[in-house]
């Protein structure tokens, strides 16, 4: 988990840096382009424009509060990935299992049940396999072993999820700070000068507005992929709970 979230810290921050150089190499060879023809250097005029005014509003913003908002992304991104990785992986095709542990059971026995939960990856597997350990102690003894370990599964599904939902916070709280900071400059600058002249405030206060807006944007970002988390963390919850059902379903008719 730490070596992949580093890996992929780094990773977004070389991103960042390669889409600086990038921009500095198509701004070259937009103007060369533009000395050709002017129709076929259109496109590639407004792409680097727009590039450039981000890099532009990103700089304008200030690298103290615009660095911390823009590494806020990078972790939360980084976190987000890591999860939505492990959370696929943890995905399984819980009627296929159950058929297999059924036939398995039916054929075989507990042993031969478990050899198949013990073959197959997920969460859902990991919890037949301590239900069917405990089928020699009784029903009582499975059901609380699924119950148990069900709860320990949840908890390797959620983890380093709140982190997410702090980045969410603290991205716009930081952008709005930004803004405050911004604004005391702007009204320090007319104290200074003695007279409301709007070139003494408009730098503050555009300041102010872009950190508010990229903070902003960071958190819209993770928003969406903290939502799409918490949806897959609940199916596979809802799957390891029918899961569960099924399997003492299983375990009662077979003691029948």
């Amino acid at each position: 988990m730490k070596r992949l979230f580093s890996i992929l810290a780094i990773a977004g921050m070389m991103a960042f840096g390669t889409v600086n150089a990038t921009t500095n190499a198509n701004t070259t060879a937009a103007t060369t382009v533009a000395t050709m023809t002017q129709d076929d250097a259109a496109p590639a005029a407004e792409e680097i424009g727009f590039h450039q005014e981000l890099k532009k509003r990103f700089i304008e913003g200030g690298p103290g509060f615009m660095g911390i908002v823009l590494l806020c992304l990078i972790l939360g991104l980084a976190i987000a990935i890591e999860r939505i990785i492990f959370l696929n992986l943890s995905t399984s095709n819980t009627k296929k299992l159950t058929q297999e542990v059924e036939d398995a059971l039916a054929s075989g026995g507990v042993d031969a049940a478990k050899e198949v939960c013990r073959n197959t990856k997920g969460p859902v597997a990991s919890i037949y396999y301590q239900g069917l350990d405990r089928t020699d102690e009784g029903l009582d003894a499975v059901e609380k072993a699924v119950v148990a370990y069900g709860g320990v599964q949840m908890g390797q599904l959620e983890k380093n999820v709140s982190w997410i939902s702090l980045f969410i916070a603290l991205a716009p709280m930081l952008g709005f700070m930004g803004t405050v900071i911004g604004m005391i400059q702007a009204f320090d600058k007319i104290e200074a000068a003695g007279d409301m002249q709007p070139s003494l405030v408009a730098g503050g206060i555009k300041v102010a507005l872009l950190t508010t807006v990229f903070g902003l944007v960071v958190a819209i970002i993770l928003q969406i992929f903290y939502n799409y988390i918490i949806a897959k963390i609940d199916s596979i919850v809802n799957d390891m709970e029918d899961a569960s059902i099924t399997l003492m379903d299983l375990l009662i008719r077979q003691k029948k």
